[in-house]
């Protein structure tokens, strides 16, 4: 399975399409108002990059629009419909996600640079080849990945497990089935 990464323009007035596809890219370009991006190019100097809402704005100085890399979401488990549950909660708080169903498969998209705005990995405990709590480890160990926040969801209620999580640096633990008021926690003090 491979997520697509082809940015989308917006319309004229529109704010873009996110796709709905599960395998969805978590990139999204967006034209802007031209005259406002070279005030704005002007006003830093002529820089190859803005920032605005903490999002990296590159500008392509020869079609003079910016680009806008949306924050994204990796959620990662075996079950497709605890993927496509997480995926739906977290598509519909506005965030953009690339699903996939295994640890090594998110290490992939991570390592090929094919999503360049990680902004959180959701990823379940239980899976075959690779454990929720294996690929939180090689985050943590990753110097270049390190610091994207690893939430890790599990059907069973075992504190020892949490607890081994949470110390290899889990951002929280969530108890399946996610709720909305999960993702709303999780999204509101990691993603905003």
């Amino acid at each position: 399975m491979e997520a697509s990464s082809k940015p989308e323009a917006a319309a004229a007035g529109g704010d873009g399409s996110r796709g709905d596809d599960l395998q969805g890219a978590c990139r999204r370009g967006r034209g802007g108002d031209r005259a406002e991006e070279r005030e704005d190019r002007e006003e830093r100097g002529g820089g190859a990059a803005a920032k605005q809402d903490g999002r990296v704005l590159p500008v392509d100085d020869d079609a003079g629009v910016v680009v806008v890399v949306e924050p994204c979401v990796i959620a990662v488990d075996d079950s497709s419909v605890d993927r496509a549950l997480v995926t739906a909660l977290l598509r519909r708080s506005k965030y953009r996600v690339t699903a996939v169903d295994s640890g090594k498969r998110a290490l992939e998209i991570l390592g090929s640079g094919s999503e360049p705005n990680v902004s959180m990995i959701i990823t379940d405990y239980w899976m075959p080849e690779m454990t929720g709590y294996d690929l939180l480890r090689k985050v943590k160990e990753s110097s270049e990945l390190k610091q994207i926040p690893v939430v890790i969801m599990s059907s069973d209620n075992v504190p020892t497990r949490i607890s081994r999580c949470m110390e290899e640096g889990a951002e929280d633990f969530l108890l399946k089935p996610v709720r909305p008021s999960d993702i709303s926690r999780i999204t509101t003090r990691m993603l905003h």
